[in-house]
């Protein structure tokens, strides 16, 4: 299929575009500058040049590559401070909400007939009821006031993609990536705090995280362009953890002691009320329709193997 990646240079993005490469698909990417050319070229695709928030541009680019697919995997995430945790998404809430619709009317306008979007199954889902949630539950609908706008926009993102009725809208509820090109990746700042124990547990750590191999993550794209239905899917491991567990264990990857604990109200004050959510009250996610209907296989079904070999 002729597919086109928006963010086809982003971590994702790297790991995505020589998969579908590979898988015999044509590839075309949506970047937004001419100095990106030549790594979009490398990775195997055609460049085409857009701003994801101008919608003529962005329906030029679509209408030179004419897809069958979309991929929507344009974000704007840097290092995430926590205690401004808004501030750390905005750029990448615009791209949500803005992109997003642009992207979506081009897909209208040429007749696209396939649309897959990242969405965030990591930090997102409601924190009532059981630890672990499936696509059928509900985000948070009482979000903390530094986490709103980015939940605001991951619901727009979604309902504007699986209302579209001209394309199959599918979204990919990704969690917590790791592995290269990430937040995550050896030698990021954030193992580096880990190993320095200046990333405490906070409070009992019991917020659960899932996961996921950013490899693995681009193995589950590829599937949902060639398979997916329209519909939610989670794109995590088998096995959510909580902070009390995957912290120390990381740390012992890393040859450094146990992280320190605090109260949360040192948490509170230190990372913010977002920090806290993150560390005592996240809930995880079921990756079972995803391997069921995608056919998904993983190679790092847990991050405890994951994170050893990227840490060798």
């Amino acid at each position: 299929m002729r597919v086109l990646v928006a963010g086809a240079t982003g971590a994702m993005g790297r790991e995505l575009v020589p998969r579908l490469v590979d898988a015999g698909h044509e590839v075309f990417a949506m970047i937004r500058s001419e100095s990106k050319k030549a790594r979009a070229s490398q990775l195997g695709a055609v460049p085409v040049i857009a701003d994801a928030l101008d919608r003529v541009q962005v329906e030029t680019a679509v209408r030179r590559a004419a897809p069958e697919v979309i991929v929507h995997q344009l974000t704007a995430i840097g290092q995430i401070d926590t205690r401004h945790f808004d501030r750390s998404f905005a750029a990448t809430n615009r791209v949500r909400i803005e992109g997003t619709d642009n992207l979506l009317a081009a897909a209208r306008a040429t007749g696209v007939r396939r649309f897959v979007a990242q969405s965030n199954g990591a930090f997102t889902y409601t924190r009532t009821g059981g630890p672990v949630k499936d696509e059928h539950d509900p985000l948070d609908r009482s979000p903390v006031s530094q986490m709103a706008p980015m939940i605001a926009a991951i619901e727009h993102l979604e309902k504007a993609v699986l209302s579209a009725g001209w394309t199959e809208g599918i979204v990919l509820r990704y969690g917590a990536f790791y592995g290269p090109g990430t937040s995550m990746a050896a030698g990021s700042e954030q193992l580096e705090m880990i190993r320095k124990r200046t990333f405490p547990v906070v409070g009992e750590g019991s917020g659960l995280w899932s996961f996921v191999h950013i490899a693995d993550a681009a193995e589950a794209t590829v599937a949902a362009v060639e398979n997916g239905g329209r519909g939610v899917y989670n794109i995590v491991d088998d096995e959510p953890a909580p902070v009390a567990e995957w912290l120390p264990e990381l740390a012992a990857m890393q040859g450094a002691k146990k992280p320190m604990r605090v109260p949360r109200f040192i948490g509170r004050l230190a990372a913010g009320r977002a920090g806290v959510v993150l560390m005592t009250e996240l809930r995880g996610a079921s990756n079972a329709k995803a391997k069921r209907e995608l056919g998904w296989v993983l190679r790092y079904p847990s991050w405890r193997q994951g994170f050893k070999e990227e840490l060798a």
